[in-house]
């Protein structure tokens, strides 16, 4: 997370509703080369206390987790970069602005029998956002390749103890030169979803 506190101000209740929109992040464990790192979709709960989620058997942080492990969770929003040029004012230097969440706390291996009804949430999550559309159902496979698939996937929870979010847009900045700078970034911005971030940027969250 950033260490200006002008970018970390946001309220838990925005943090939790961004993380939950996104539903898809990078989850990571310690390792013992290196951090163990897999992304993945999520459902959060409402309170922003357990995130839901699967993993395939084969993947390392599976079988890392015998038994409850330290775990992050990190949610990236909309970034790009931003020039000097754009802020209309001197003694600028180069930057990138974004939005990222982490949720913070334990990974905890589920019982098998609570896979189908995760999955469930999980795809109910998004098709519903899709209306109006039918939504799809895991009902709509063969049974058997869906007893497959379920073979092949282990489901886990994510006890959230703790959420740090950096929503860097600006803030440090006069109102004007803001503005500009994010008039700039979605004209021209490099990152991933530029011109959302211009419209956060234009409104940034204060709790």
């Amino acid at each position: 997370m950033h260490p200006n506190p002008a970018f970390r101000k946001t309220g838990r209740d925005r943090n939790v509703a961004f993380a939950r929109d996104r539903g898809f992040g990078t989850l990571a464990v310690n390792g013992d080369a290196a951090p163990l790192l897999s992304h993945i979709p999520f459902v959060l709960s409402e309170d922003g206390a357990t995130a839901e989620l699967h993993l395939v058997r084969s993947n390392p942080i599976t079988a890392a987790c015998k038994t409850a492990l330290p775990a992050t969770l990190a949610v990236q929003g909309p970034d790009s970069y931003v020039s000097p040029d754009w802020y209309g004012i001197d003694d600028q230097v180069p930057t990138w602005n974004y939005v990222a969440v982490h949720l913070r706390g334990r990974l905890e291996r589920q019982p098998q029998d609570s896979l189908r009804p995760m999955l469930d949430r999980l795809s109910a999550a998004f098709e519903d956002r899709l209306a109006p559309k039918p939504a799809w159902l895991a009902d709509k496979m063969p049974a058997d390749a869906l007893d497959r698939m379920l073979r092949m996937i282990v489901p886990f929870v994510l006890h959230v103890d703790g959420i740090d979010s950096t929503w860097k847009l600006g803030q440090n900045k006069d109102d004007a030169v803001r503005l500009r700078a994010a008039d700039a970034v979605e004209r021209d911005g490099i990152g991933h979803e530029p011109a959302q971030l211009a419209a956060t940027m234009r409104t940034p969250p204060e709790g």
